[in-house]
């Protein structure tokens, strides 16, 4: 069993991060103990990431990859054949909703399928005005001082 965390004292002396707050909240919920598919999260760089999914059996057509307000969600659901009758089921198909919480600034480059794995590649990309800028130091010499104290 999780402990849940109070985020009371932190509340009191933040300003404007009620969204952090309520991620950090909804992380600390329990997760559903339903662990299909399985997935990796990797590190491919200083601003990129790639989540990769194991589908096999499903096709792309059967898959759905949608971005809404920083949250990342992958569902499928197959088609149902009744031409055929299955003597066992070993290879899951139920459908399924995968969710990730994407950080501000995260979007979607590319996603594609092979080999039963669905690779969805994911980049920071931040604003020119968010990004470290060097400012250029004025040297006024002294007669350029002198001129301007005068004026």
């Amino acid at each position: 069993m999780r402990g849940t965390i109070d985020m009371a004292p932190f509340a009191r002396s933040l300003i404007g991060f009620d969204r952090v707050m309520d991620q950090l909240e909804m992380l600390a919920e329990s997760e559903p103990s339903d662990h299909y598919p399985p997935y990796n999260i990797e590190r491919i760089g200083d601003d990129r990431y790639r989540i990769v999914l194991a589908v096999a059996g499903f096709d792309d057509n059967e898959l759905s990859i949608a971005v809404e307000a920083n949250q990342l969600t992958v569902s499928g659901r197959k088609a149902e054949s009744d031409d055929k009758a299955i003597l066992y089921r070993g290879i899951a198909h139920r459908p399924f909703v995968r969710r990730f919480s994407l950080a501000d600034f995260v979007v979607v480059k590319d996603a594609r399928m092979a080999n039963g794995l669905l690779t969805i590649e994911l980049e920071r990309q931040l604003p020119e005005a968010m990004k470290p800028r060097r400012i250029h130091i004025n040297v006024l010499t002294p007669s350029a001082r002198d001129t301007k104290q005068a004026a």
